[in-house]
């Protein structure tokens, strides 16, 4: 994995903290608006450095949950009122939007 500056974590953590309760978004979403190269790296930045982060509200391009987590992230979004099921939640009506 390429080198991380500390602008790049910066914007990462700055753009998952703006997701709204009641909302998710992707790794992929999170990587393209943070301008990184692939959405593994938010993963990295989310693992490392994203313990007081909404990181509950990050799900894989699918819908679906992190599998090591999967358990307290479906607590965590339900306790929000978003519907998991499956492990799993229906993107559209919930993904996040991030200006452009």
């Amino acid at each position: 994995m390429p080198a991380l500056e500390d602008a790049d974590v910066e914007r990462v953590r700055a753009l998952i903290r703006s997701v709204p309760s009641g909302h998710v978004t992707t790794y992929g979403d999170v990587a393209r608006a943070a301008g990184l190269g692939n959405a593994r790296m938010v993963g990295w930045i989310l693992r490392t450095d994203g313990a007081d982060l909404p990181w509950h509200r990050v799900v894989r391009a699918d819908g679906s949950l992190a599998p090591h987590l999967a358990t307290e992230q479906a607590l965590r979004l339900q306790a929000e009122n978003v519907t998991v099921s499956g492990h799993r939640v229906l993107l559209r009506p919930l993904r996040h939007v991030f200006p452009a």
